[in-house]
């Protein structure tokens, strides 16, 4: 299996999801092993604290011993007054001072308090010399405060010593463990900043895809045909970019075909009309005018109807070429209260044959956007609007930006637009009610201009309900304000 085709959407996923696991759970471990570590070592410390402790005490228990029995050796200095017993006992606690000293050597401590260990043996050794010395003497005045003096300074300072020894040992046990935190902490935070690259890269390249996915489907939308789609990234997107490509290339066949089908119509008719209507005005022109001749009326009524075949046939032209104009990605920054306000003024004479009241609510609005298309999709909307209304209606036009788009209302008062026919007013050549009665006799493609301008602009136009108390068409368009190219 090739390696792009590895990489699909899933297979990234599952492939990110376990890179960025990894991490973590190599900072899991390690946060386990390093408590697992400090606990270890803090059970080793007590431990053998605990021991060194129990075994100082019994050395400083058995020194105290010593020095009971050494002075009621001493007291009793007169040999007919000691008790075999006494020296066999005060033997025995001596073995046992030794031993204790021993075993103490035995704790590896270190090497101060095995100097004071020595030294605390030492004085004791010079003791038992000084009484059993004096075994031998009579009425011998024994000098020994001295040594036992030592004895407990001795004994004093290895138990300062000793207390000393346990707050270094367990000082360095709080360092060590701050230290292991501390690398824990470190160790973590690069593990986890690892993951999350990771995630980032993962949903950089996923949000890459996606967003050239978006702006195609948006393309589509708006009817740009002429680039190329291109999705880079994972293989099912980009599997899905080339369906999409397939699509454009689709469309923009049929586009073609549709733009060549309308202008072969529009120029198969032009030739013949151009010729009728020559036909027409020389019949009309072989008699003087006489308003109730019925060769007259004819050749006026076929004039008549050939004008109406003209504008049609321009306004197929036209249509067609909506999507191939050169200029139809040219946009700049437009003030569409502006641009509103202008073609107002210029449909003030058609607005005034009819005596129809304009009010409009305008807040200055700016969107981004094509000019000649924006300016073709307010004169539509005002073309209907006055075609419709009655002499002496009124017109309600607003403009405003609703959040992120931008709401442009014309209403008028005429017949309306059933909501049946809602959906189809905007498809090409459709004439609904207002066709049937006579009321509209355009080539029905206003509308459709104004859809395909507002999709060309990323925005929808619909026909919603009109206002309380009113009955006319009510037309909404809605373009972003910030359009993605």
């Amino acid at each position: 299996m090739k390696f792009k085709n590895f990489l699909s959407l899933k297979s990234l996923i599952v492939l990110g999801f376990v890179i960025a696991v990894i991490p973590l759970f190599l900072a899991v471990m390690y946060a386990a092993f390093g408590m697992r570590e400090t606990s270890a070592l803090g059970r080793t410390v007590n431990t053998h604290v605990f021991e060194q402790t129990k075994t100082i005490r019994l050395v400083l228990q058995k020194a105290s011993d010593i020095e009971r029995k050494a002075k009621l050796f001493v007291l009793l200095s007169d040999p007919t007054l000691r008790q075999p017993y006494e020296r066999q006992s005060y033997e025995t606690v001596r073995a046992s001072f030794k031993q204790a000293l021993s075993d103490l050597l035995k704790l590896h401590v270190d090497n101060k308090i095995a100097l004071l260990v020595n030294e605390l043996s030492e004085k004791e050794n010079l003791i038992y010399q000084q009484i059993i010395g004096s075994d031998d003497e009579n009425n011998l005045e024994l000098p020994i405060d001295e040594a036992f003096q030592g004895l407990r300074e001795s004994a004093a300072t290895l138990s300062r010593e000793f207390e000393n020894h346990v707050d270094h040992e367990f000082n360095e046990l709080h360092q060590l463990s701050e230290s292991l935190e501390h690398g824990l902490l470190v160790k973590g935070a690069l593990l986890l900043a690892i993951s999350f690259s990771v995630i980032a890269i993962l949903l950089i390249v996923l949000s890459r895809s996606m967003r050239q996915l978006d702006i195609s489907i948006r393309r589509l939308g708006a009817g740009e045909l002429t680039d190329p789609v291109l999705v880079n990234g994972p293989s099912d997107l980009s599997y899905l970019g080339n369906r999409l490509e397939w699509l454009r290339t689709h469309l923009l066949e049929l586009e073609v075909s549709k733009q060549q089908f309308m202008q072969n119509v529009a120029r198969e008719i032009e030739l013949p009309l151009a010729s009728l209507r020559q036909d027409a005005e020389l019949l009309a022109g072989e008699t003087d005018y006489d308003p109730n001749s019925k060769r007259e009326n004819t050749a006026l009524h076929l004039c008549t109807n050939i004008e109406k075949l003209n504008t049609v046939s321009a306004e197929l032209l036209r249509y067609s070429q909506i999507n191939s104009l050169p200029d139809i990605k040219h946009k700049e920054s437009i003030n569409i209260k502006n641009l509103l306000e202008t073609v107002i003024e210029d449909f003030q004479p058609m607005i005034s044959s009819k005596a129809i009241a304009v009010r409009m609510l305008a807040r200055p609005v700016e969107i981004s956007g094509n000019p000649e298309q924006l300016r073709v999709i307010i004169e539509q909307l005002l073309t209907n609007a006055v075609k419709y209304s009655p002499v002496g209606g009124e017109i309600r036009v607003i403009l405003r930006d609703a959040g992120t788009l931008m709401e442009l209302e014309v209403e008028d008062e005429g017949p309306g637009i059933a909501a049946a026919e809602r959906d189809h007013v905007f498809e090409p050549f459709y004439r609904g009610k207002t066709g049937e009665t006579g009321n509209n006799d355009g080539p029905g493609l206003g509308l459709a201009i104004v859809k395909e301008y507002v999709a060309n602009h990323q925005g929808k136009v619909e026909a919603i309900d009109a206002r309380q108390d009113q009955q006319g068409a009510r037309i909404r368009v809605q373009i972003p304000l910030n359009q993605e190219s």
